[in-house]
């Protein structure tokens, strides 16, 4: 299909399933304003890039004008991964602008800890950096309902806190730069069922270190989390609708404690 095809599936055979949460998301959240300049990160997966579709429609027909930069980093891709990028960037009519960077290499020579917790990490620095040099003010990523939930679930198993993965944060080591996730509220299957639709293929994790980390506890963990949710969804099929609410819902007068701006509250305080 051409990629004006693409766009309408988006808008039309999709229109419930992707368009409208993105739509509710940006609004709800407040997630995009008149003037602001947004560096839309493309990794090569299926959520980046059907994002980088939806922030171009909502360019054009939107109601607040503002700009994009699409960038992609390139942190050691092997030739084939980075050109299957490139292509999917021409196929689907996204300008890109890729830089590249010595990730990979640092991440393997350290050789301890999640190499995955520590690319991460590296990788928000520098799409922050490069962006700010665009004259962004707003980064875009392409996290979606799933990851929401699925990091919700690991905090509360695993770290013994609810917290979550939030539609927008402010950056504190990069003064006045923004991180937004437009795809808040699509679900991962509708992403899939859209990218087969149209028939794309795009990079599912090009980093060196997968087979490595395939079993290791972080990565495990989340895999947990989603077979979790799907044998949950079996009995109950609106449970991760119900943990997304749950997190627009909290009942403050039935948490027994809490902490915020690093100070920590009792409901013995106010009991």
């Amino acid at each position: 299909m051409s990629f004006s095809e693409i766009e309408r599936s988006i808008i039309k055979k999709y229109r419930k399933e992707l368009w409208c949460p993105f739509i509710k998301s940006v609004k709800r959240y407040e997630l995009v304003r008149e003037g602001d300049k947004i560096a839309v990160c493309i990794s090569g997966g299926k959520d980046s890039f059907l994002l980088a579709k939806c922030m171009q429609e909502l360019q054009r027909h939107g109601e607040a004008p503002f700009s994009l930069e699409f960038i992609v980093m390139d942190p050691g891709y092997a030739p084939q991964n980075r050109a299957l990028i490139e292509e999917n960037a021409a196929r689907l009519g996204v300008p890109v602008r890729i830089f590249e960077s010595d990730i990979f290499a640092v991440v393997d020579s350290v050789g301890t800890g999640s190499p995955c917790y520590l690319c991460a990490r590296m990788r928000r620095g520098f799409l922050y950096e490069f962006a700010k040099k665009c004259g962004c003010n707003k980064i875009a990523l392409g996290h979606h309902f799933d990851d929401v939930v699925g990091t919700t679930l690991l905090s509360m198993f695993y770290g013994a806190e609810i917290k979550t993965m939030m539609p927008k944060l402010r950056s504190t080591s990069h003064e006045g730069m923004e991180l937004i996730r437009p795809l808040y509220a699509v679900r991962e299957r509708d992403v899939v069922a859209w990218a087969e639709y149209n028939g794309l293929k795009f990079l599912n994790c090009a980093c060196r270190f997968t087979e490595r980390v395939a079993d290791k506890e972080e990565e495990s963990k989340r895999r947990e989390m989603k077979q979790l949710v799907a044998q949950m969804e079996k009995t109950n099929p609106a449970a991760a609708d119900n943990v997304f609410r749950s997190l627009h819902n909290v009942a403050l007068d039935c948490i027994v404690g809490w902490r915020k701006g690093g100070k920590r509250g009792n409901f013995l305080d106010e009991y």
